[in-house]
């Protein structure tokens, strides 16, 4: 029995390493499938809520999310289950403009699984779906610490989910975040219906059909319900090719719509340019014509206030010259020391002639009466050096009359 328990565990170990690879390619594969039906499902209409591929797209990321992830471990060792949206929380927080926090203060989303629903349909509306994902995916310490070993999410099947996922930024999605899909309570369970197809072998299909031609020979009883079979599944691709041919239609004019819409708000922005253009050259313009009349007036202004400068100086010269012409004037206008010692003399000498008998009183008079002679005397001798003038002038006259008279003789 030991040895069967050693042989067996070997055995048991490959089994679960297969079961992990199965589930692993089955969920990626379905999901793969799944972002081709929505591409193929958004050219006809608008993805929401109500889209049966959308609501089994959710359940398959759900899953890839949850696949293998860590329970909650409390401080009795046991673990609490939690959701996907804990690893975003942490992983993605630090993602530019993440819509993270908006989330968390939803009033009407209280679970952590209908926030983590919540959070998909909005990133699926923002079109940021793969960089979410590929942002977490680099952050590999949080993607250890919440899934376990052989997780997608730690897989290398990861990238190629993330790349997948980009396709579906160019579908425009519309979604309500009040639905009833935002539910934590139910769980997402995946429909795998749509992608399973049966493929029959070349050699069962040729014996099927001389099967088929070995009972149609029997009678025409056993053929009439094949034959019903057969118009009833022709007229039913003849109308869902009617209804896609609508469907085209209805989306051909939507687009043609669109288009001209689109035209006429480029033949618009078109207009406005070209009025901001002509605008922004007339503005130009008087730019260029303000600032050549600035330097105008600037050098205008520069040349008055050189020749105010100059006029300035010269009147500098001016009143310098009148100040040294009037200085010197009252400078010649003025008597000379040696004029005034002159006329002291003279008048010491005329009052020793006035007074001969008079000499000790003139000799003890005091300088007060003596400056009080002198200004008297002052116009006597003015007429004094008049006099003196006058008789040296004629002297000159007598003497020159007096030689011309010898020079005939």
């Amino acid at each position: 029995m030991a040895s069967v328990g050693v042989g067996q565990h070997p055995v048991r170990k490959l089994g679960g390493s297969r079961s992990a690879a199965v589930e692993r390619r089955n969920l990626l594969t379905v999901c793969r499938f799944s972002v081709k039906t929505l591409l193929d499902r958004s050219c006809f209409e608008t993805i929401d809520d109500s889209s049966p591929e959308f609501i089994n797209f959710v359940s398959i990321l759900e899953h890839i999310l949850g696949h293998r992830f860590k329970g909650q471990t409390t401080w009795f060792g046991y673990e609490s289950p939690r959701s996907f949206w804990d690893y975003i929380k942490a992983a993605c927080s630090k993602v530019p403009h993440n819509c993270i926090r908006s989330i968390e203060n939803m009033e009407n989303v209280r679970p952590s699984r209908a926030k983590g629903r919540a959070w998909i349909r909005v990133v699926l509306m923002e079109k940021r779906l793969s960089e979410y994902i590929s942002f977490a995916l680099r952050d590999l310490k949080a993607t250890r610490r919440f899934y376990e070993e052989g997780a997608i999410m730690l897989g290398e099947e990861a990238g190629l989910l993330a790349d997948t996922l980009i396709g579906l930024n160019t579908i425009d999605f519309s979604f309500c975040l009040k639905g009833e899909g935002l539910d934590g309570c139910c769980p997402a369970v995946i429909d795998y219906t749509p992608y399973l197809k049966f493929r029959q072998k070349a050699d069962s299909i040729s014996s099927d059909e001389e099967e088929m031609r070995t009972l149609g020979s029997s009678g025409s009883e056993s053929s009439t319900p094949d034959k019903t079979a057969t118009a009833a599944s022709i007229f039913t691709e003849q109308s869902n090719l009617v209804s896609k041919c609508k469907r085209f239609e209805q989306k051909y004019r939507m687009a043609l719509e669109q288009k001209d819409y689109l035209e006429e708000l480029v033949r618009l922005r078109e207009a406005q340019l070209s009025e901001a253009v002509s605008h922004n050259k007339t503005l130009q313009q008087g730019l260029a014509d303000t600032h050549l009349s600035h330097t105008l007036e600037k050098e205008q202004l520069e040349y008055i206030i050189l020749e105010l400068q100059d006029q300035l100086t010269v009147l500098k010269n001016h009143d310098l010259r009148s100040r040294q012409e009037l200085t010197t004037h009252l400078i010649n206008q003025w008597p000379s020391p040696d004029a005034l010692d002159t006329n002291a003399v003279a008048l010491d000498t005329l009052l020793y002639r006035r007074s001969p008998g008079q000499r000790e009183e003139h000799s003890f008079k005091t300088l007060e009466q003596l400056s009080a002679d002198m200004s008297l005397s002052q116009p006597s001798l003015r007429a004094a050096h008049t006099l003196t003038l006058e008789a040296r002038s004629a002297s000159a006259q007598w003497l020159h009359q007096g030689t011309s008279a010898n020079r005939i003789t």
